[in-house]
């Protein structure tokens, strides 16, 4: 068996552990930001989960990248899950810990494009916002003239942002937030240039089936008129046929001259 079909083998076989350990990490560390006043053990709990699941995506990693037969493409095709195994334990940058969630859902989605249409809006869009928002909440909410000192201005801020809109009214002061903010303005744009190319062609892909369902509307039509016409010939030919027979020649010289007295013998 070659190395290709053990690694495919292996990344069907690790999907949903990883997805569940990658739910824990998101769990995790949304509950250690967003609920600081926990009990000191839940804390240690909560950080040793967002600890450990490093180590978990970099076995992930270093499994599939030996299993690759072209390892350096493998390397320039998963860039954004190197990066999440390489810078995961830096404050501002665990926001790309999460991105290696989207890319273990993204195992899961279905080849179709429209299926990666709603995949991207959807689950991609929410999540990098939500995981952009605690990070910049995190470094945000105990700086001096913050602007952002609560969860609610956190989304606002990331919705407002990824999508390029930024009025400006909420923004980071921090170096770490606009650290995260500069990951999040990157990743809006690339996340509205592969949303807006698989919308012209999900319309390009309606517009063409829509024509080739009126083609075959018509090859139907077109069929069912050449049988109906076919048939009419086959009559045709049998009624010629009656008549150009003895008896039926006879008859039809008789109606043809119905004056014409009959031949004497």
């Amino acid at each position: 068996m070659q190395r290709e079909d053990i690694r495919v083998r292996y990344e069907r076989a690790s999907q949903w552990p990883l997805i569940v350990i990658a739910v824990l990490f998101v769990v995790a560390y949304a509950w250690r930001v967003l609920q600081p006043d926990v009990p000191g053990w839940v804390r240690t709990a909560l950080l040793v989960v967002t600890v450990a699941v490093w180590p978990v995506f970099l076995v992930d990693y270093i499994v599939r990248l030996v299993l690759a037969e072209r390892r350096w493409h493998f390397v320039r095709r998963n860039w954004v899950d190197g990066l999440a195994v390489l810078l995961p334990l830096l404050r501002p940058l665990r926001v790309i810990s999460l991105v290696r969630v989207a890319r273990v859902l993204d195992r899961r989605l279905t080849v179709s494009l429209h299926g990666r249409v709603a995949y991207y809006v959807t689950s991609i869009s929410a999540l990098v916002v939500f995981m952009a928002s605690l990070a910049v909440y995190d470094a945000e909410r105990d700086a001096p003239d913050a602007v952002i000192t609560d969860y609610g201005d956190a989304v606002w801020w990331g919705l407002t942002t990824i999508t390029t809109v930024g009025y400006g009214d909420e923004y980071p002061v921090t170096g770490e937030g606009r650290l995260v903010a500069a990951l999040l303005m990157i990743g809006g744009i690339a996340l509205l240039g592969v949303v807006t190319a698989a919308v012209a062609s999900w319309f390009v892909g309606r517009v063409a089936d829509a024509a080739q369902a009126q083609d075959e509307a018509d090859g139907v039509v077109l069929r069912a008129q050449l049988a109906d016409l076919t048939e009419e010939v086959r009559r045709l030919r049998a009624d010629l046929a009656g008549q150009l027979s003895p008896t039926g020649s006879g008859s039809a010289s008789s109606a043809a001259r119905p004056g014409t007295p009959p031949r004497q013998r």
